[in-house]
């Protein structure tokens, strides 16, 4: 159910990217995609009862592997949240220079004005 509601907020970030023609929406709805992108990996290492992946002495090293989360995709995850903090940082400037060149965040006007 959850990988479902993953999936939703996706599509709803592909919609906005695809669909919309300010530039603004388009930004935001590629944020959604990656919230999303970072949402399903995090539930990807997720385990019901999980513990820490942290080794103390007097565990029995098979039962620990079987209770502990995965420690992989978290990782993953904040090393993609620092990347996509920088590429957004990057659209936005863009998108700040392309407004005051033109003047609009709308893409079919700036198409039209081409200069």
């Amino acid at each position: 159910m959850l990988y479902a509601l993953c999936f939703l907020m996706f599509t709803i970030g592909l919609y906005c990217t695809v669909v919309k023609k300010n530039m603004v929406k388009i930004v935001i709805g590629i944020v959604i995609m990656e919230y999303a992108v970072n949402l399903f990996l995090i539930m990807l290492g997720y385990r019901i009862g999980g513990v820490a992946p942290i080794v103390v002495e007097g565990h029995v090293l098979g039962n620990f592997v079987d209770s502990s989360v995965d420690p992989l995709p978290q990782a993953l995850v904040l090393t993609a949240i620092v990347i996509s903090l920088g590429s957004l940082a990057l659209i936005i400037s863009i998108c700040v220079r392309t407004y005051e060149k033109y003047g609009t965040f709308d893409i079919t006007q700036i198409r039209r004005l081409k200069g």
